[in-house]
Formats: C-alpha cells, sequence, structure tokens
C-alpha cells in the first residue's frame, strides 16, 4: 500500500466505466439526469449519439429513475450491460420496488452504480444522505452490494461489476479521499481485502471509513495494541469466512460504515458472530438517525465514526 493523491471514488467509475464502455458495445449507461455528479459526462460525450452518430451507449431518462430501473431491466434482457447512474438515495430508496420486481426477481445483468453514498452529501441535508441503502438492498435475493474504499478499489470493482452477472449496487461517495491502494492490487467480489495484521481486535470497515480504521490502527500500535484492518468492500456476499477467522483468533471486532449501524455492514458482521455462538461486536457507524445539513467531518463526529472513537472502542475491548 502508499498513500498517494486524493480522488473521489466516484472519479475511479467514472473513468473505467468509460474504458470499459469501449471495450465492450453491450455495455451501457443509464442516466437519471444527474451525469455530472456521477462522472459519466465523458462517457456521453463519446459514446452518445448526441454526439456520434454511430454511438448509442448512453441513454438520458431525465429526473425518472424507477423508469431508469424499468429501461435498464428491457435492455438486459437483449443481452445488454446496463449501469443506472444516480445518487445512492434514489437509486436505492427510489428505485427500491421497481429493483425488486424488474431487476432481482428475474436476476437480470443489471449495474446499480451510485455516486453520494452515506453522509458525504452533507449540506445537502438529511434528504440525499443514504444512510439506509446498502440495508435495505441487501436483503434483496441475487443482489450483490459493493462499497470501493479509494479510487483504485472503484475502478477494479467496476470492472469485476461489469464482467459478473447479476444485479449488483455499487456505492461511492462525493468527496475525494486518500488512495489506499497501488494499481496494481487485486480485489474479488465477495472477499476482503485485509490492508494490516494483528492479533488484538479486529476493525472491519468499507469505503470512505477503510482509511480511518487504518489511522486507528497506527494510533493503537503506538498504545501497544495490534489491529487487524479489513477492506470489507462486498457486504453482499459477506466473506463470512475471513470474519470467522476474526472471531476464533482474536473474538473481537470492531466494525466501521458510514450507514446506518442496523442492516449494514456491522450487522452482517454480527449474523456471523450470533450464529457461531461467540466473539464480541461492536458497531460504529450512524447510530439510527438522519444526518443534518452541516460539513461531512461535524457529521461522521456526531455519530462517533471518528479514528478517536475507534481507538477508544479498542481499548474497551482490551
Amino acid at each position: 500500500m502508499s498513500e498517494l493523491k486524493k480522488v473521489a471514488t466516484r472519479a475511479g467509475f467514472g473513468e473505467e466505466i468509460l474504458k470499459l464502455g469501449k471495450e465492450n458495445p453491450d455495455i451501457l449507461v443509464i442516466d437519471a439526469d444527474i451525469g455530472k455528479s456521477c462522472k459519466t459526462g465523458d462517457f456521453r460525450k463519446e459514446l452518445s449519439s448526441e454526439y456520434h452518430d454511430d454511438k448509442n451507449q448512453y441513454v438520458n431518462v431525465g429526473i425518472a429513475e424507477q423508469n431508469a430501473a424499468g429501461v435498464a431491466a428491457g435492455l438486459a434482457t437483449c443481452g445488454k450491460v446496463p449501469f443506472v447512474v444516480t445518487y445512492a438515495v434514489f437509486g436505492s430508496l427510489r428505485m427500491c420496488e421497481m429493483i425488486r420486481q424488474e431487476i432481482c426477481y428475474p436476476n437480470l445483468n443489471v449495474k446499480i452504480a451510485c455516486s453520494h453514498g452515506g453522509l458525504t452529501p452533507a449540506n445537502d441535508g438529511a434528504s440525499h444522505q443514504a444512510i439506509e441503502d446498502m440495508g435495505v438492498l441487501r436483503t434483496l435475493p441475487n443482489m450483490t452490494v459493493i462499497m470501493p474504499a479509494d479510487y483504485v478499489a472503484a475502478k477494479k470493482l467496476t470492472r469485476q461489476a461489469a464482467e459478473t452477472y447479476g444485479p449488483m449496487y455499487l456505492r461511492f461517495t462525493r468527496d475525494a479521499i486518500p488512495q489506499i491502494y497501488d494499481e496494481d492490487a487485486e480485489f474479488v467480489i465477495g472477499k476482503a481485502n485485509q490492508l494490516k495484521e494483528g492479533k488484538d481486535v479486529a476493525i472491519i470497515a468499507n469505503g470512505d471509513t477503510v482509511r480511518l480504521a487504518l489511522d486507528a490502527a497506527k494510533e493503537l500500535e503506538a498504545k501497544g495494541i495490534t489491529a487487524r484492518v479489513l477492506d470489507m468492500h462486498t457486504i453482499k456476499p459477506l466473506d463470512t469466512e475471513v470474519v470467522t477467522a476474526c472471531i476464533n483468533e482474536i473474538g473481537k471486532v470492531i466494525t466501521v460504515e458510514d450507514h446506518n449501524i442496523l442492516n449494514g455492514l456491522g450487522s452482517a458482521v454480527c449474523e456471523v458472530a450470533a450464529e457461531m455462538g461467540k466473539g464480541i461486536v461492536k458497531r460504529i457507524g450512524v447510530q439510527d438517525q438522519y444526518g443534518q445539513s452541516a460539513p461531512y467531518e461535524r457529521l461522521l463526529a456526531m455519530n462517533g465514526i471518528t479514528v478517536e472513537n475507534i481507538v477508544k472502542t479498542a481499548e474497551e475491548l482490551q
């Protein structure tokens, strides 16, 4: 690993979906009129009939997310690989019935790629902050739920999603965040990436909070506590093998997520621990409350999603 530039995960998606579209004419973007924010502007300029008579891989359905889901489902039945692009709060909740009935139930090859997940819409307020999206969609049969931790992960997992059959929800965020992975890092859907070894506590995180977990592990090490850090980029299917290993080998787990602690990553890990009948899991995330219109860092702090709280929780488990 190396610390490099700061780039938003949505930017990684935008770059990779354009590459994929150029490689495979069956890959389409179904835009709900929010391509600028979701970084599909270059895809539109290079692969749409609006700019090129011989290109037809981009469709803007307007601010009509449920229609976007239906259009994508229809295209998938014709062998296309559509990516529906919008904000997370709309691509999960407003589209939910269509996702269930028209995409997951028939198990169609539709990808829902959403930016502005979690609290990152910040000053836009609670209406735009998707804090329950992954939890809602992970309950749907056939659905895969993915959240990359950085720019590199976003590119690699977007490609994995495009090359893997089935309904998928990819959750990206707005703000530029530190790059964690080198360009040659490898990712497998459903398999966590271990970023640090430790024997005293396991910290399992996803998305932007992986960086917080790594920073907390560094502080803990200075205090004589070693932390195993895992990037659980896929919360469905969950890497139960690695969670089981954490519980068997360490027994003390902290989950960290920018999502409601109910039904998200923390709940998924708790389900494994409960079925094993052992281990302690402490969940750090949005405390079952809506966000407010405030800077992102303040919203995180309001919910204890901080390096300081991870360190404190780890110390209390010793």
